[in-house]
């Protein structure tokens, strides 16, 4: 009777002691934040972490850049080829810089004049703007243009609006958190969320213009240029100016850095305009395939040269193949213009042409453009 007894005694204190040390062995550790770690002697790490701290942060950025970003519908004539007129609209998005309706956007938007064998756009004939709630619209003026940094300013005759708080593109990071604010497709004032994916990301445009932009995996559809692209802290980082579309192209946006505009945002309306050299010329990118076919060396053919232009004054023609200027060897229009844009009005440089077989230099004085 005492043998059984005492064994199933001893057996439960057994059970009772393995238990005990299985415990002592894991341990569960609460941490603040709503965030549970759990360790265990034998398995890895595991942490739930909250996304609480991430929502607040996306709906604090949207809702302090919302009321600075506008929608803007731009109106243009359109001259088809059977001499019907029609009007076309166009839609983009804008940045509020001052209480008193000075607004930033791109020049596409609002310079969509152009011309071909069966059409012709006219520049805009309206341009009206809408604000974060608020429903009625606003004419704006095109206060200056800039087709090379693709920037414009518009001015709203209306008071007590809110400046976009702005911030420093030159301090953010690959990876960090951005919101893109804007009137994507009509539909005013959207957010997407996403990255930067790239810093210095250098981009050539329909026109053939170089930008160096900020990229993002943000959300950017027809609509979204001009908007902004914020940081966590809903400061302005970017403008929103082109995406990357076609088949197997996903979330690759670009945005001009911020610090890059400001400069031509004062010029603009201060002047209307950015003062820059011209030297006048439309030329043609000769590859190695053209090069040998035509028996030219590599480099920039003059293929078109404007009345009254530097180019023109100095005696350069048609057919004139551009080597080098001030003696830096150049083979397109972008490494011209590259180096032509370091220059001011009223400089001389020297361009080392190829013309009837032999290498000549010419000498001309920057114009401004007009």
């Amino acid at each position: 009777f005492f043998i059984p007894f005492f064994s199933g005694i001893l057996g439960a204190i057994l059970v009772l002691l393995i238990y005990l040390s299985l415990i002592d062995n894991s341990s569960i550790e609460e941490t603040p934040n709503n965030t549970s770690t759990i360790t265990t002697s034998t398995q890895p790490t595991i942490s739930q972490i909250s996304l609480s701290d991430f929502s607040n942060t996306s709906v604090y950025a949207a809702n302090k850049a919302l009321p600075s970003i506008v929608g803007i519908e731009v109106e243009f004539t359109v001259n088809t080829y059977f001499n019907r007129t029609q009007t076309a609209t166009a839609k983009g998005s804008g940045i509020i810089m001052s209480s008193d309706g000075y607004i930033l956007t791109n020049n596409h938007i609002i310079s969509s004049s152009d011309s071909s064998l069966f059409y012709e756009v006219s520049k805009a004939t309206s341009i009206k703007v809408s604000i974060y709630n608020d429903d009625t619209q606003y004419e704006a003026t095109i206060i200056g243009t800039d087709e090379q940094t693709d920037l414009a300013v518009l001015k709203i005759e209306k008071e007590g609006l809110t400046p976009a708080e702005l911030g420093d593109s030159d301090s953010i990071l690959v990876g960090q958190f951005v919101l893109s604010v804007g009137n994507p497709l009509g539909l005013q004032s959207s957010v997407t969320s996403g990255i930067i994916s790239a810093l210095n990301r250098e981009i050539t445009a329909e026109n053939g213009t170089i930008y160096t932009v900020i990229q993002t995996d943000c959300a950017i559809n027809a609509g979204n240029s001009g908007g902004a692209l914020v940081d966590g802290n809903g400061k302005v980082i970017g403008i929103n100016t082109l995406k990357l579309s076609g088949s197997g192209i996903e979330g690759m946006g670009f945005a001009i850095p911020i610090n890059d505009t400001m400069e031509i945002y004062n010029e603009l309306i201060k002047n209307g305009k950015i003062a820059r050299p011209f030297i006048g010329i439309t030329g043609v990118d000769l590859s190695e395939e053209q090069a040998k076919y035509y028996n030219l060396p590599i480099g920039i053919y003059v293929q078109k040269i404007e009345i009254q232009s530097s180019a023109e004054e100095a005696g350069l023609k048609i057919g004139d193949v551009i080597l080098k200027i001030d003696g830096i060897e150049v083979k397109t229009m972008s490494e011209l213009d590259k180096i032509k844009n370091t220059k001011k009005i009223g400089d001389t440089i020297v361009l080392t042409i190829f013309r009837s077989g032999e290498e000549k230099e010419i000498s001309l004085v920057l114009k401004e453009k007009p």
